[in-house]
């Protein structure tokens, strides 16, 4: 007879199953178009799907005969089901793509890029518009043209803006205040607008032939810049004629310096896959206006087993154009499995029609055969760079008698400056190198500046502290295999103590402290049982450890930096309420510093622009409180 027969306790009854979870929840679940999301125990999404019916969809999960092993595993593990209704079966797919970016579920497709694409902007709210890289979202009064794959693409784009078309770049502040042309002036990069070397007739003239130039209309720049350099030349303008030759001339080397152009296609992209190694790179070029902005190589993190090219090229294009405007035109390397939704969801987005095409021969097929080459070769250096940091990582196993090879080191070091701007930095490297959407800085807020123990106390109770909250039972992915800290024995023991407060005693610490006159290559290494230790200069294990270090170094460097320069530039202006960037920006441009504003009268206040009376008042009497 059990315990529990004798107190007469009723067993606890075992959780249901997944297999038990969705056939309990079909019923309640509709047949319209939508989202359905498979919840773990913990509440973590374990996959994202859409469907034309949902409850139909689901249905087939409880067939697991018929299930992947991939999809089996989420099965066994789902222990709740949340669904989204939306009104076509295009919209599911706009949203699924959108809750896969933002959730990065586990069963899922992934790509994980959370950069955002730059652009290039033309601000036409000025008399003289500025060319730009631009980031983030737009605003009114400029337009935009892009996406470019990269900076360096943008950048490209705007030297041959200023090349041909002599535009300015310079900010608005900057345009305002100068009384003579710049260095872009003398070496034929600006047509100086700032100090009227041009007219702002002629200067719009040029920004229309620039954005002719973004939307494809080469030829057609080309052959008006020809007939005004003969037409001057015929008048004897030989100095006009000669500045028209050399803007024909960067017309023409631009046009022949990119490596791939798209004749015939104003904008497209040309999406092309390769996998190996249960790994996936899909390469995307960007064409706009018939011109190349470059291309970028996307990774994509999935099961290992029975996923095909052409699920993981469906499950990208929905992700991939999640946050960018899909052009008229994509070209792909492999067919998505359900091409015809895919093109009316993105039609849905883009607010016209959107073509995929598989090319088959000719210029289209070349460019996409080139792009797979991309994909092959960019996957190949990731894969064989993953072995060099696999056989690292396992050097490290070695050297620290580690019972399994560490997936996930974090590396901490904290900066300051004669006791201020104190911050902490962590880093993370795993098998496939630096994990920089896992980094973190810490401000230092209880421990004093120039106290390095107690600095790294605070920054590993704020750490792990947040992280036992947040995942008490440690099943999770983000807890460290090693933790190595900037120092020596001191720096370990106040490691140690915190650790073994919070009861993560088992999680390996090593200390690493710089050798005699701060050499590299002749660092001490500090462990808890061991004797201080140091590696052979030319050991790969030692490199590793460094470009870590080094690695840790940099980024808390570069929080103190901006931390100290958010610092010096902050003013009294910033304590006022209802005074923001932009108006802080005219106060300080209209009075010339914060001991201007300070000082200026409430009418003075009043007259400047952008501070209406109301707002004059409050700034006035904030520096002048009434009987202060």
């Amino acid at each position: 007879m059990s315990t529990d027969e004798v107190s007469g306790a009723i067993p606890e009854a075992p959780p249901p199953s997944g297999l038990a979870v969705l056939e309990g929840a079909l019923p309640n679940l509709p047949l319209s178009p939508g989202v359905y999301r498979m919840l773990d125990g913990k509440g973590d999404v374990l996959y994202v799907g859409k469907a034309r019916a949902i409850r139909k969809r689901v249905a087939q999960y409880t067939q697991t005969a018929r299930l992947p092993e991939r999809l089996r595993r989420m099965v066994f593990e789902t222990r709740r089901v949340e669904v989204i209704t939306t009104a076509s079966e295009a919209e599911a797919l706009l949203l699924e793509a959108n809750l896969i970016k933002k959730l990065r579920p586990r069963f899922n497709i992934v790509l994980r890029d959370d950069k955002s694409y730059p652009w290039l902007m033309v601000s036409d709210d000025h008399p003289h518009p500025q060319i730009a890289k631009h980031r983030g979202e737009r605003r009114k009064g400029a337009s935009y043209y892009g996406p470019f794959a990269s900076v360096w693409a943008v950048n490209q784009t705007i030297t041959a803006l200023q090349r041909v078309f002599l535009l300015r770049t310079c900010r608005d502040t900057v345009f305002e205040c100068r009384d003579r042309p710049c260095l872009l002036y003398q070496i034929k990069r600006c047509s100086a607008p700032c100090v009227d070397r041009i007219s702002q007739p002629d200067y719009a003239a040029l920004v229309a032939e620039a954005k002719q130039f973004l939307a494809g209309e080469v030829p057609t720049i080309q052959k008006r810049l020809a007939a005004e350099m003969e037409a001057a030349a015929e008048a004897l303008e030989f100095e006009r004629a000669a500045s028209l030759r050399d803007r024909i001339r960067g017309l023409t080397h631009v046009q022949g310096s990119s490596r791939i152009n798209l004749d015939g296609v104003g904008d497209a992209d040309v999406v092309a896959l390769h996998m190996a190694a249960g790994q996936s790179c899909v390469q995307v070029f960007f064409f706009r206006g018939g011109r190349n902005n470059g291309n970028r190589p996307y990774f994509l993190t999935h099961s290992k087993a029975d996923i095909t090219p052409e699920e993981v090229m469906g499950s990208f294009l929905a992700q991939l154009y999640d946050d960018l405007p899909p052009p008229p035109l994509v070209l792909l390397s492999h067919d998505a499995p359900e091409a015809p939704l895919v093109a009316e969801a993105l039609a849905l987005k883009a607010g016209r029609r959107v073509e995929l095409h598989r090319p088959q021969r000719g210029d289209k097929r070349a460019v996409v055969e080139h792009a797979e080459t991309n994909a092959r070769e960019a996957l190949e250096r990731r894969l064989a760079e993953s072995t060099a940091q696999g056989q690292l990582l396992e050097g490290v196993q070695r050297l620290l008698d580690l019972p399994d090879r560490p997936e996930r080191i974090e590396v901490y070091d904290n900066s300051h400056i004669m006791g201020t701007n104190a911050y902490g930095a962590m880093i993370v490297g795993g098998p496939s190198g630096f994990l920089k959407s896992a980094y973190r800085k810490f401000g230092i807020k209880e421990a004093k500046a120039g106290d390095d123990f107690g600095m790294m106390r605070e920054m590993l109770e704020r750490r792990f502290g947040r992280a036992l909250k947040e995942d008490p039972s440690r099943t999770g992915e983000g807890w460290p295999d090693l933790v190595v800290i900037d120092g020596g024995q001191g720096q370990l023991s106040a490691a140690a103590a915190v650790m073994e407060e919070l009861g993560l005693h088992d999680i390996p610490l090593l200390a690493m402290a710089k050798g005699p006159d701060r050499d590299a290559g002749r660092e001490w290494f500090f462990m808890a049982g061991r004797e201080p230790f140091q590696l052979p200069p030319r050991d790969p294990v030692l490199y590793y450890l460094q470009r870590l270090r080094d690695e840790a170094h940099r980024f808390v460097i570069g929080s103190h930096r901006a931390g100290r320069a958010k610092a010096l530039t902050k003013s009294e202006l910033d304590d006022i309420p209802g005074v923001g960037p932009a108006v802080k920006r005219r106060l300080l441009n209209h009075f010339g510093s914060a001991r201007g504003v300070k000082q200026a009268g409430e009418t003075d206040l009043a007259n400047c622009p952008g501070v209406g009376p109301s707002l004059a008042k409050r700034i006035h009497q904030h520096f002048h409180p009434v009987g202060g």
